[in-house]
C-alpha cells in the first residue's frame, strides 16, 4: 500500500495528521456556530427581545405599510437595518455592540428617555443610509425597475426628479417606518414629542354660523 506520508507537507508531518484533522473539524464547528449566532441575532424576534425596542419603535412600525399591506410582503427590522453583504454586515454588528452597552446603562429604557434621544438615534441611522446610498432599501426597491405608470401622480413626478438630482431613498422617505423626531420640517404633526407622518389631512369643514340654515 502506497504511503501518504511522502505527499504530506512538512508542517503536517510536524504536527501530525490527526491534529490537522481535529483543527479542521474545530474550524467547521466554529464557523457553523458563528454563522448560527449571526442568523439568530438577525431576526425580528431578537431585535424586539428588549422592551426598549418592543415598546417604542416596534409599536410604531406595526402601524406602517412595511408591517402589513395588501401583498403580505413585510420588511422586518434586519431587512432595513442590517446589510446583507458580509463586510458591511460585520461592521454593523460591531456597531451594534454600542447599543448593547446602552441597554445595560439604561439610556433609553423609558419612553421619555427614548424620545429625548430620538433625534440623535434617527440621525445616526439617516447618516448611515445616506452614506450607503440607501443600500437596504434597494433590497426591495430599485430605481431601474420602477414602473411610473403604476405609481401615483406625485411619486411618478418626484422620483425621476430625485434621481436626476442624485438623491437617495432616505432623503425623502424619513419616517417611513417610525415616528419622526421633533425636527423642523414641512410635513407631519406633533405627537407626544415626536412627529407623525401625514399622508394628507382631511380639509377642515367651515365653521357654521349660529342661526344660519345649512345650504342645500
Amino acid at each position: 500500500m502506497m504511503s501518504l506520508e511522502k505527499y504530506m507537507p512538512a508542517w503536517v508531518k510536524r504536527i501530525g495528521l490527526v491534529t490537522v484533522l481535529l483543527i479542521f473539524v474545530a474550524g467547521i464547528v466554529f464557523w457553523g456556530g458563528f454563522n448560527w449566532a449571526l442568523e439568530a441575532t438577525n431576526k425580528e424576534a431578537f431585535c424586539i427581545s428588549c422592551h426598549e425596542m418592543e415598546e417604542n419603535v416596534f409599536k410604531e412600525y406595526q402601524n406602517t405599510i412595511h408591517y402589513t399591506n395588501r401583498t403580505g410582503v413585510r420588511a422586518t427590522c434586519p431587512d432595513c437595518h442590517v446589510p446583507k453583504e458580509w463586510g458591511p454586515k460585520m461592521i454593523r454588528k460591531m456597531q451594534a455592540s454600542n447599543e448593547v452597552l446602552h441597554k445595560i446603562l439604561g439610556s433609553v429604557d423609558t419612553p421619555e428617555k427614548f424620545n429625548k434621544k430620538r433625534h440623535e438615534l434617527a440621525q445616526h441611522e439617516w447618516d448611515r443610509m445616506k452614506a450607503s446610498d440607501s443600500r437596504e432599501c434597494r433590497n426591495c426597491h430599485r430605481f431601474d425597475y420602477m414602473d411610473y405608470t403604476e405609481q401615483g401622480n406625485r411619486a411618478a413626478r418626484m422620483h425621476p426628479k430625485a434621481f436626476d438630482e442624485g438623491k437617495t431613498c432616505i432623503d425623502c422617505h424619513k419616517g417611513i417606518a417610525h415616528q419622526l423626531p421633533a425636527i423642523d420640517q414641512h410635513i407631519g404633526k406633533q405627537n407626544d414629542g415626536a412627529v407623525a407622518i401625514s399622508h394628507g389631512e382631511k380639509p377642515a369643514e367651515p365653521a357654521k354660523e349660529e342661526g344660519k340654515p345649512e345650504s342645500k
